[in-house]
């Protein structure tokens, strides 16, 4: 349609599905070649795009401030990310989110919680400026989170939680960090074989998967516990107090509400659709180790 009316330039209007969309429009209508062939079999990247704008109405992914978008090839079953068009400009107004159903609020800022998660446990993990603003973006997002559970439309509360959302995918946390989006990996993959909903289905697997990983930064965990929990180390080992940490986000998963299993998700996976998710998730380095397919069945089997 942007080929044949000629549209000079596209206003995406929406959450993180639709921002995403448009970056992908805004790329292919300056192209012959299919992107996604161009990207994972080429690995020719776009330069040229459709100017667009993004005015958000469901916050949580950032999308707004990146040229990721994740989407889903249906006839493959893989659900990943793309590269596309930057938006020139973006429009954060919390008011635009009123009229969105609570759970989905929920779940979209949990989804910011998740980026500031992936990044904040990947290399290095001394202590640095870019983790420690993320600890405090990570206590507002708790903070406010409990506010907009208790009153849904606490714009205050919003308004900080858009920003934080904005902050987790702008890339000034990622300075200097080589980060680990092994949850979200996983959790696509899921999402390409169910269409689950994906902030819930992170909240289902990143206890899991910090449970099985912590040893390996059994250090940052703890930390993580303290700065961001409040969790006192005093008496405990490293591995309990990394332990207690991953405790305290389970425990906030389901104090506010949102699932922590696959059937609380809504979705009944059999093992072999698991298998499958397995087997076709991309590995990263990850913050602790690299996870073998084995590894990663098993976390999906932990987490029904």
């Amino acid at each position: 349609m942007v080929r044949e009316k000629g549209i000079d330039f596209i206003l995406a209007v929406g959450g993180g599905s639709v921002i995403d969309c448009c970056k992908i429009i805004s790329a292919q209508a300056k192209t012959e070649k299919d992107i996604w062939e161009m990207e994972f079999e080429e690995h020719v990247y776009p330069t040229e795009f459709i100017p667009m704008g993004a005015v958000v109405t469901a916050s949580g992914t950032g999308a707004e401030m990146n040229n990721g978008a994740v989407i889903t090839n249906e006839e493959k079953k893989i659900k990943t990310g793309v590269l596309g068009a930057f938006a020139s400009f973006a429009a954060l107004d919390p008011a635009y989110t009123a009229s969105l159903p609570a759970r989905q609020v929920i779940s979209g800022v949990f989804d910011t919680l998740s980026h500031c998660m992936e990044t904040y446990f990947g290399s290095p993990r001394t202590a640095n400026v870019s983790d420690e603003i993320n600890e405090a973006v990570m206590r507002n997002v708790i903070r406010n989170l409990r506010m907009v559970v208790k009153d849904n439309q606490n714009m205050e509360a919003r308004r900080e939680l858009m920003w934080d959302s904005a902050m987790a995918e702008n890339g000034i946390l990622k300075i200097g960090k080589a980060t680990d989006f092994q949850a979200h990996m996983i959790e696509h993959q899921l999402g390409a074989y169910t269409d689950c909903n994906h902030g819930c289905g992170l909240a289902v697997i990143h206890p899991v998967l910090y449970r099985h990983i912590y040893t390996g930064a059994a250090e940052r965990f703890a930390h993580f516990a303290e700065a961001v929990w409040g969790v006192s180390g005093e008496g405990k080992t490293r591995e309990e107090a990394a332990l207690a940490g991953i405790q305290a986000l389970a425990d906030f998963i389901k104090e506010i509400g949102l699932p922590t299993n696959f059937g609380e998700l809504g979705i009944e996976p059999e093992e072999g659709m698991l298998r499958a998710v397995a087997e076709t998730s991309n590995i990263q380095a990850g913050c602790c180790k690299k996870l073998t397919r084995d590894e990663i069945f098993e976390i999906l089997m932990e987490c029904r």
